[in-house]
């Protein structure tokens, strides 16, 4: 950072040493300085590549509202003509149409991962065990660690070979040691080239490879364009089309991509019989139930929660939460703080809609998952966020109990929490528009008698629900790995499956 900042001290319009400093700016959650150099980048650069789709990325995260719109709006004309101007899983939470998604996604792919000469030509392995490789830079302390660990442990191991390739940290925890201990073979690639990498999943003949990162930070998609083994999976860590010829498969459910959104995305699309997601059910809430004074939550006053991202809250939904807050006296809203940009801006926002600024209660991290796990249940309604969705977070506050309001929206990043919430027989929480959604969450929070009865259905519901159900899961995720197996075997193309 340091020595881009001399070189722009230099050259202050070098369009490589601004990007890059913004680059790192964001990666130190320091949004507002990433906003000011990327606001620089555009006015020396205009068509710079992601140029505006980082900034607007930036202002999302630090919930800096100005000029977003227009922003918006120019991205998404870009997109719709085939420019690089935006990263696409920045655009998962900028747009909610899955044919301009596809869209970004192809752009974004044919430019940084082209498909390169497959290293498998074709070739039919035949093993006793089918092998399965697992690609991820999160076999750590992350939500798809914790999302994973538990369906691992599940695989038949009489049926599966495993592989682990991890790309990211490889910090000693718990849970990184449950993961690793849990593969055949398990690899630390994070300093390992892409050829290397390659030359391990062909040399060790690994039928399918799952990446479970898509498009996020650390994802080392060049492999995958490598073509080294037979079938390649996107699935769990990257809520949207990779937009790429050699991704096989989707793993999804009816609920995140329907029938009729099929052609909007590049992979086949495979439908578990729940929801896609999978759950560790070995993992559970502290017992110790934390009181709301140690969280600054008032005793008795409604507690609206939304520990979502700050990149997806959106002005229009902040518009309802402020109506919310105002028509429930007494009430907060608790929200996770990530940064002190967005903090400050929401606070502000707060202001401006008349609504004081310390009934915005913000809750830092945990050490412990199941203390996090454990202070859901201080709140009284959880209220998603769209175009993008709560994904493991909805996950983790229905674990315990917590009702979720969402807005069904078109693109798989949107459509997440319907998919839990359709799995848990809970259709009342889901809604398709905003003052749908608004409706059913100030019902929710005027009437206890209804939020009682809501909250106890979901109780209910969570004792027989499969969508906990870590083997079940499994064995379902394992039919689609023998599904695909078998056609691979038989010579024939990949395609749509329903399990």
């Amino acid at each position: 950072l340091l020595t881009y900042e001399d070189m722009l001290k230099v050259a202050p319009e070098n369009e490589k040493a601004l990007y890059n400093r913004g680059i790192i700016l964001t990666h130190l959650n320091l949004n507002d300085n990433a906003i000011q150099t990327f606001e620089k980048l555009l006015e020396v650069a205009p068509e710079s590549d992601y140029a505006a789709g980082l900034l607007c990325f930036a202002k999302m995260h630090a919930c800096d509202w100005k000029n977003l719109e227009p922003l918006k709006k120019t991205i998404t004309e870009g997109v719709k003509a085939g420019r690089r101007v935006c990263k696409t899983l920045a655009f998962t939470a900028i747009s909610d149409s899955p044919q301009d998604n596809l869209t970004c996604a192809q752009t974004f792919t044919r430019h940084l991962f082209p498909t390169g000469i497959p290293v498998w030509q074709g070739k039919i392995y035949n093993h006793a065990k089918i092998r399965v490789a697992y690609m991820s830079p999160d076999f750590r302390e992350h939500p798809v660690g914790y999302l994973t660990a538990g369906l691992f442990e599940a695989h038949d191991k009489t049926r599966f070979e495993l592989y682990g390739i991890s790309l990211g940290s490889n910090k000693p925890s718990t849970l990184r040691s449950r993961i690793q201990n849990t593969f055949d073979r398990f690899i630390d690639a994070s300093c390992l080239s892409c050829d290397e990498v390659t030359d391990f999943l062909s040399s060790n003949e690994v039928d399918i490879l799952v990446d479970l990162a898509g498009h996020t930070a650390d994802a080392r998609t060049e492999i995958l364009a490598r073509r080294p083994t037979p079938i390649q999976i996107n699935y769990l860590g990257y809520s949207s089309t990779m937009g790429a010829d050699y991704i096989d498969y989707i793993i999804a459910d009816p609920h995140v991509i329907p029938e009729a959104h099929r052609d909007f995305y590049a992979e086949k699309v495979v439908h578990l019989p729940n929801s896609y997601m999978p759950s560790d059910d070995k993992l559970n809430a502290a017992e110790q139930i934390p009181t709301r004074r140690e969280y600054g939550l008032p005793e008795n006053g409604f507690v609206f929660c939304s520990f979502n991202h700050d990149y997806k809250i959106s002005p229009e939904v902040f518009d309802i939460w402020m109506r919310l807050l105002k028509n429930t006296p007494g009430s907060v809203l608790w929200l996770m703080k990530l940064n002190e940009a967005a903090e400050r801006n929401l606070r502000r926002e707060a202001e401006n809609r008349n609504i004081a600024s310390n009934r915005l209660v913000f809750a830092s991290r945990v050490e412990k998952i199941e203390d996090h796990l454990a202070r859901y249940r201080l709140a009284d309604l959880f209220l998603d966020t769209c175009p993008c969705n709560a994904h493991s977070t909805a996950n983790d506050a229905l674990k315990v109990g917590l009702p979720i309001v969402t807005c069904r929206g078109h693109n798989f990043a949107g459509r997440v929490a319907a998919s839990l919430l359709t799995t848990l027989n809970m259709p009342e929480l889901i809604t398709d528009n905003l003052d749908e959604y608004e409706k059913v969450a100030q019902q929710l929070s005027s009437d206890a008698a209804a939020l009682k009865s809501i909250a106890g259905k979901l109780q209910k519901n969570l004792q027989n629900s499969p969508l906990y159900s870590t083997a079940t899961y499994c064995r379902n995720l394992e039919q689609t790995y023998e599904a695909m197996w078998q056609r691979y075997q038989q010579g024939k193309p990949p395609e749509h499956l329903v399990i």
